[in-house]
């Protein structure tokens, strides 16, 4: 005869409770011991790590530093707007910033980081210093995986001291980016896909293939695959839909200014 419902649902629940209780008491074991309750620790960049976007910001630094002509700034911006409107895909947001904000020689993209890097270096939160610091102070392996390009948000990555940066990468064609991107925008799915294979390559030179514990910081509800596929998820001043759902699934959520 086939259990009842509410047969499953017990044994279902005393699993998971188990489950739950043999990851308590590792975590407390290592907590004894001084070492790091997570193995992992994952972050996103725009509004999470950063109170702002990025694309914005670098637009903003190469106007400033004469690569970019006046305006477009505010051109990507308004690119930004359409997209929080509705009006555009995320690809077609990623399609302007690449071939707009990166129209320069490839070979001049390593010296505008450098400067892009201490420029922003100063203005980096307290707040997410401090948190990516502890996670790094304990030995952790910490990567910002981000929807970003690698161009703008390497700069960041190197400014945290984070050592691994998983983002969209822009393709070159004949020395210059042409606005398309190698394989997928690192966005929503594409984000569990990335960390799963970086770990697989990690695991091919000695490393984890998969963590025993790991953590991922973001701000959108873009980013529930990647939150679910974490065993702890933490919201940062989180959009309205990942509220929403953070409260339901008991996330933490955390609302200090950055």
């Amino acid at each position: 005869m086939a259990p009842s419902t509410t047969r499953v649902q017990t044994v279902a629940e005393g699993r998971a409770q188990r489950a739950r209780g043999e990851h308590d008491h590792e975590a407390g074991d290592r907590e004894a011991s001084g070492r790091s309750a997570f193995d992992l620790a994952l972050f996103d960049l725009d509004f999470t790590l950063i109170p702002s976007d990025s694309g914005l910001r670098w637009a903003r630094f190469m106007v400033a530093e004469g690569v970019l002509p006046g305006g477009s700034d505010e051109a990507y911006l308004n690119v930004c707007r359409s997209y929080v409107a509705g009006r555009i895909d995320i690809e077609t947001l990623h399609a302007f910033a690449a071939r707009t904000l990166l129209a320069v020689d490839a070979d001049a993209i390593p010296g505008l980081q450098a400067r892009f890097e201490a420029a922003v270096r100063a203005e980096l939160p307290a707040a997410a210093r401090d948190l990516v610091a502890q996670h790094l102070e304990v030995g952790e392996l910490c990567c910002i995986v981000t929807t970003t390009n690698e161009i703008v948000a390497r700069p960041y990555a190197r400014a945290f001291g984070i050592p691994n940066l998983l983002a969209s990468v822009p393709a070159c064609e004949d020395g210059r980016f042409c606005g398309a991107y190698v394989g997928a925008l690192c966005h929503g799915a594409g984000k569990v896909a990335r960390v799963e294979d970086w770990l697989r390559g990690s695991a091919a030179q000695g490393g984890v293939s998969r963590p025993r514990r790991s953590i991922f910081y973001s701000d959108s509800a873009s980013d529930l695959p990647l939150l679910e596929w974490a065993d702890e998820a933490v919201a940062v001043r989180p959009d309205a839909r990942l509220r929403a759902h953070a409260e339901l699934r008991g996330w933490r959520i955390i609302d200090a200014p950055a």
